[in-house]
């Protein structure tokens, strides 16, 4: 196949709302410039991207799927990135190498929650939108362009607009102010412009014209002399635009019924930006590094899937020079050096082999095996790239094997699913004696699960997640433990007097204070293994922290004493101990940080106090305007179906962190359910 250099490349994140048509466009994309022979549906579930027996079966993307194309000499590598918030990870894999993102809108709905969440994802590389679903009746795109505009503001301006609906449709393309007339089966036609239309257009192309001239002195000066621009000067006014992000195109059509993309693709090839655009790249420390199109070659690697058959598969963009097949890399993070023997680029999960590819490109190579997403491989040099910047996954359940042959698997099964998924955190708790595995929330936790079952035949069922409580004394006392045990031969005794009081410490705060070997110096440690031992369980069952015990009497046998006798004294005075002491159950607290929009401010803090969180205090969001952030201590227990309830709360525009800091106590009400539910 054709070889192409960077500057005929295109990357491109597709992004939007779940249900706008990313998935559907990506498809009308690639059967209009001729990589497919047919035109794939969702709803049947045959197209290019949504080809996980997962995507199949839910109707949705679940993973950021390249498909490259080649239109006008251009290849567009398309990533067709999902719209459900529980899989904004791949969002963000897909942003981090792409040059440019579209932003795929509803034209029934408008802008959504999922659209604002888009353009905040997309921050940091140029915009633009496809308004979908023109075929749609009660479209109306006058309507959703000044949301747009409202939304996103002044930089939002119409390039290609609708002028009539219906079975037939025209469209007309601002820049050169043609009218095409579009048939329902995808085919396009251009036709003369009609009074009323030019109107319509006229309006628009006043706001395009304002926007182009705001890119240049000479335009500026043109513009306000009411001078017209030539096609020359407003394609590349468009492209300078859209690279310094002054511009933000709005274009528009129907994915299902080919109605506007070719002129999408148009602007792709003609207008959005190379890989150099930036001229820069980052590193890890966030410092700029220059991109050497003809240097050493270097890769990032963003993605990384574990598949059953292929073996793992690492997907990267090449950052610098040209990567040639049989080039060695040495990962920087490793040491390891790397063979490229293989390179291919992607169509879906169709893989083309490939010699090369050029500064900018994406491709894949499999089975690299010292090889993990946001990894830096180099020809020569030490500069690591910056890293894909992941949300922080608290969805937290339990993770429980249905079988015995499933137990055997689930360690490397899910070790495979947390190389490739870097939204997913796996614990095995040691107190609950509970596996965990914490994601973005429960469609994500539930799709888990169904790839354990589909890639490794490991079956798995969720629970929820055990709370780590524990126990503590709330009174000094006063307590003996006597052990004596006789059997025929040889007894058993040991006895001590030891004063309890709660610590300061986490743990067992011993004291010896025996005077005049009342306890001999050989069976102090016993006592204090003893005492240790028995805190592993508490009065209800939990184990108890924060003990002081000073050991200030005791008695012992000559002969019938030992170690094992006075262990067992020191427990059953731990047994007085709790009966004396008033124990009380302590569970996990934390630091949690909610970001939520200003109007929701009151909603989030009376749902903090039903959860017993006490907040601390508020302050405005930095990172965006007419965002707060509340500060609260909430206990762990209370925050466990928190990602959903705060995502309903919200409408998924609001975020939260949680750090736990410690143990409080559980109220007496909610301590008996505990110890309730425990019986």
């Amino acid at each position: 196949m054709a070889t192409f250099n960077t500057k005929q490349i295109r990357n491109l994140a597709l992004l939007g709302h779940g249900g706008s048509g990313k998935t559907s466009l990506v498809e009308a994309m690639l059967y209009a410039t001729g990589a497919t022979e047919r035109l794939g549906s969702v709803s049947q579930g045959n197209t290019v991207c949504d080809y996980d027996a997962e995507e199949k079966a839910r109707g949705f993307t679940l993973s950021a799927t390249p498909a490259y194309m080649t239109w006008r000499d251009t290849k567009i590598n398309v990533l067709d990135t999902p719209g459900f918030l529980d899989f904004a990870g791949e969002v963000r894999q897909a942003v981090r190498v792409a040059d440019a993102a579209v932003i795929c809108v509803d034209g029934k709905a408008g802008v959504e929650v999922g659209t604002e969440l888009a353009w905040d994802a997309a921050a940091g590389v140029p915009r633009a939108f496809f308004v979908n679903k023109c075929d749609d009746p009660e479209t109306k795109f006058a309507r959703v362009f000044r949301q747009l505009h409202a939304t996103f503001g002044v930089s939002v301006c119409p390039v290609f607009i609708p002028v009539e609906t219906g079975a037939d449709v025209t469209m007309i393309d601002l820049i050169d102010m043609q009218a095409f007339k579009y048939t329902a089966d995808g085919k396009r036609e251009p036709v003369a412009m009609r009074i009323g239309w030019e109107h319509t257009a006229a309006e628009y192309k006043d706001a395009l014209n304002e926007a182009l001239a705001g890119t240049s002195d000479e335009l500026m000066e043109k513009f306000f002399e009411g001078e017209s621009f030539t096609k020359e000067e407003a394609v590349e006014a468009l492209h300078n635009g859209i690279i310094q992000g002054t511009i933000v195109p709005v274009y528009c059509g129907s994915a299902v019924h080919m109605w506007g993309v070719v002129a999408m693709l148009d602007a792709i090839a003609g207008s959005f930006p190379r890989p150099t655009a930036r001229k820069v790249e980052r590193d890890l420390g966030g410092k700029p590094v220059a991109i050497e199109t003809e240097g050493d070659p270097a890769i990032f690697v963003y993605k990384t899937i574990a598949d059953p058959f292929v073996g793992k598969m690492t997907f990267f963009k090449v950052m610098s020079g040209v990567l040639r097949r049989d080039a060695v890399l040495r990962n920087i993070r490793t040491g390891a050096t790397e063979k490229m023997s293989h390179i291919y680029i992607m169509r879906g999960k169709e893989q083309i082999e490939v010699d090369e590819l050029a500064c900018g490109d994406l491709g894949m190579i499999a089975k690299l095996g010292n090889t993990n997403t946001n990894d830096t491989l180099r020809a020569s040099g030490d500069t690591v790239y910056a890293a894909v910047k992941y949300p922080t996954p608290y969805m937290c359940r339990g993770i429980t094997p249905e079988t015995a042959k499933d137990e055997s698997k689930i360690s490397q099964a899910i070790a495979k699913m947390l190389e490739e998924d870097l939204t997913l955190r796996y614990e095995n708790n040691p107190e609950t004696k509970q596996m965990l595995i914490y994601g973005i929330g429960d469609m994500h936790l539930a799709v888990l699960a169904a790839k354990l079952k589909s890639r490794f035949g490991t079956n798995v069922r969720l629970d929820e997640p055990r709370i780590a409580y524990r126990e503590t004394i709330t009174k000094p006392c006063d307590v003996e433990g006597k052990h004596k045990k006789q059997n025929g031969g040889s007894g058993q005794y040991g006895h001590v007097k030891i004063r309890f009081a709660p610590g300061e410490d986490e743990g067992l705060t011993f004291v010896d204070a025996t005077v005049g070997g009342s306890v001999p110096k050989n069976f102090i440690p016993a006592v204090q293994k003893g005492l240790e031992d028995a805190m592993v369980r508490g009065a209800v069952g939990f184990p108890l922290v924060r003990l002081r015990a000073e050991l200030y009497d005791g008695s012992f046998h000559a002969v019938d004493s030992d170690e094992m006798s006075f262990k067992t004294a020191a427990n059953l005075a731990y047994k007085k101990c709790l009966e004396q002491s008033a124990p009380v159950l302590l569970e996990p607290v934390g630091d949690l940080e909610v970001t939520i929009p200003d109007a929701l401010v009151g909603d989030i803090m009376g749902d903090l106090n039903k959860r017993r969180g006490s907040v601390m205090g508020m302050n405005p969001y930095e990172g965006k305007i007419g965002y707060t952030t509340i500060q609260a201590q909430v206990p762990k227990s209370e925050l466990a179906d928190y990602p959903i309830s705060l995502r309903a709360m919200s409408q998924g525009r609001g975020w939260y962190d949680f750090v736990e800091t410690g143990y409080g106590m559980v109220p007496a009400n909610v301590a008996a359910k505990v110890i309730a539910a425990l019986q």
